[in-house]
């Protein structure tokens, strides 16, 4: 089954997606709605979503590596650039860290993104909405 995660640009509460990973992780029955990650603006957007950030996203969902250095390996890159880009995913939630032994392994709980990339500004819509 595909698991989606759904991202928008606008203003910023990650406590619900987080809330969500968290009971997945306990193994609790969550809402089978899919999460949504909002993105504070579209510069954000473009530094998080990047290609190398996309690569090695697409390299964890389908080699589902061990640790930081063997996905370093699989996207031929050096590890410190590789964890630098993971610990940056990893504060917005796009990946976990899970501690195996001395290393980390990240981990995608997702294989699909859907982004709602709107075209106006949050402000612009506000404006023609109170007109």
């Amino acid at each position: 089954m595909t698991q989606t995660l759904h991202v928008t640009i606008g203003p910023t509460d990650r406590s619900a997606l987080e809330d969500r990973l968290t009971a997945i992780d306990s193994g609790e029955d969550v809402d089978p709605s899919e999460p949504t990650l909002t993105i504070e603006d579209l510069e954000t957007f473009g530094r998080i979503f990047r290609g190398t950030n996309l690569e090695l996203l697409e390299a964890i969902v389908e080699h589902n590596p061990e640790s930081i250095r063997e996905l370093a390996r699989l996207v031929d890159r050096h590890p410190p650039d590789v964890l630098e880009n993971v610990n940056e995913l990893a504060d917005y939630g796009l990946l976990e860290l899970k501690e195996v032994g001395q290393a980390k392994r990240p981990v995608v709980w997702y294989d699909e993104i859907d982004v709602d990339l709107p075209l106006t500004t949050i402000a612009s819509q506000q404006d023609t909405a109170n007109a």
